[in-house]
């Protein structure tokens, strides 16, 4: 390969999107343009961003010329690298495609667009032998693609388990030191800017969940999408589970989990999102406010931890501009990098195959033989007790159990059984253990 630029004229950028994000980008681009030439081997040229209106206001001076509505004529016309920070399906779905075709490599932050057609775009990017990169669709500026395509490319990963979404993680931790209950914390994050006006995506887990698709066919080889994660948000736990979980020494965090397991038929994955309490001791137990973290088990490599903010416009340009020299570079020497692989193609478990450890609140009639009566009940669906304590008397009589692992609709069939029977007046809380305990 000739590591030095076949071209010595200025490679032509354009962007979608002026948004945060974008606006950050494109200060970075035109404020750092001689230390980037440095780095690449030949200048960036922002020729021109694509946005919606013109007449908007924006936090960025640039020449007025470089805007335009005109995307797909911008992405067709020639440019070398394209930069996607529009969000959403459509229309960058259709830009992107165009890009490819048009010869441009591309650089996004769309991970709601990669974890449901993924595996099209980058067969494309492949077909146009052009780079399609997306560090800053993961986690912000925490460096984990990379890593995971490149670093560990020799390694087996056998799980990824992440804090991959800061609004949640900044609500579940002000439920933790402050004692606020879920609908407080949710009105401090949206006054802090934390939290969207309809924060839908990011506390019914679906952000994380696109987010634990993406990492999943990094870490494991193989092709998933959205649909393929099981997805649980934080909209239901309690002021009462946090303090549950601070009781056992833990802390309620919203993860992402990824996991190869070794079946009969050989090696299968799971992917899942949901709250979860996770012990102290855990690295991840330390992650606070808006940052983000992601904690990787590999055969070789042992356990690995990125940690660092996971929004906002600095830090996630931060990692659009790392792939953009990347992909720049490539660019300069007629070259293009390493794409998605999907060799292994391993099969795909649900979540009821999935194995960890629960934390069950139980209101029970307080008489004689309950004890024994819910004891029955999980030795029946093969769930072990770890232990159990009872608080309250009476009417407020409660038993809180902690399981040993236990696959998950093993768990599912005993809290349905424990519904059923009279001695129950409700299950109060379900809720996963996972990190070690």
């Amino acid at each position: 390969m000739n590591l030095r630029p076949v071209t010595d004229r200025p490679l032509r950028i354009a962007m979608l999107g002026c948004g945060v994000v974008g606006t950050e980008v494109a200060r970075l681009l035109t404020r750092d343009s001689d230390e980037l030439a440095r780095r690449v081997g030949v200048p960036l040229e922002l020729v021109g961003i694509a946005v919606r209106r013109l007449d908007a206001p924006r936090d960025v001076d640039l020449p007025s010329d470089l805007f335009t509505t005109d995307a797909h004529a911008l992405v067709t016309s020639g440019v070398d690298v394209v930069v996607e920070v529009i969000g959403g399906v459509e229309p960058a779905r259709e830009l992107i495609l165009a890009a490819l075709e048009s010869g441009a490599s591309v650089v996004t932050a769309n991970k709601a667009l990669l974890a449901a057609d993924g595996a099209h775009l980058f067969e494309a990017a492949e077909k146009a032998e052009r780079d399609l990169s997306f560090e800053a669709a993961v986690a912000g500026a925490i460096p984990i693609v990379r890593p995971l395509r490149e670093s560990l490319a020799g390694d087996r990963v056998q799980r990824v388990l992440g804090i991959v979404n800061g609004t949640t993680n900044f609500i579940l931790d002000q439920m933790t030191t402050l004692g606020q209950d879920f609908g407080e914390a949710l009105v401090d994050a949206q006054r802090l800017g934390y939290a969207e006006a309809d924060p839908t995506a990011d506390v019914e887990g679906h952000d994380a969940a696109a987010k634990a698709a993406l990492l999943a066919g990094l870490a494991f080889h193989t092709n998933l999408s959205i649909e393929d994660v099981h997805c649980e948000g934080i909209s239901r736990v309690t002021a009462d589970d946090v303090r549950s979980a601070a009781d056992m020494g833990c802390v309620v965090k919203l993860l992402a989990i990824c996991e190869l397991h070794d079946t009969d038929s050989g090696p299968a994955v799971v992917a899942r999102v949901h709250p979860a309490m996770v012990p102290t001791s855990h690295p991840l137990a330390s992650v606070r406010g808006a940052y983000n973290a992601v904690f990787v088990e590999s055969e070789a490599a042992g356990q690995l931890m990125f940690y660092g903010p996971g929004a906002g416009g600095a830090p996630t340009a931060s990692a659009v501009l790392g792939d953009v020299v990347s992909v720049a570079r490539n660019r300069a020497r007629n070259v293009f990098g390493p794409g998605e692989t999907s060799h292994a193609e391993v099969e795909l478990l649900p979540i009821g195959r999935a194995r960890t450890r629960y934390h069950v609140a139980i209101a029970v009639e307080d008489r004689t033989g309950v004890l024994a009566i819910i004891a029955q009940e999980f030795a029946r669906f093969g769930v072990s007790i770890q232990n159990l304590r009872q608080e309250g008397h009476g009417s407020d009589a409660q038993l809180v159990i902690v399981t040993h692992e236990a696959e998950d609709a093993a768990l599912a069939a005993t809290i349905d059984a424990l519904r059923g029977l009279d001695v129950v007046r409700e299950v109060s809380s379900v809720m996963r253990v996972e990190g070690g305990f």
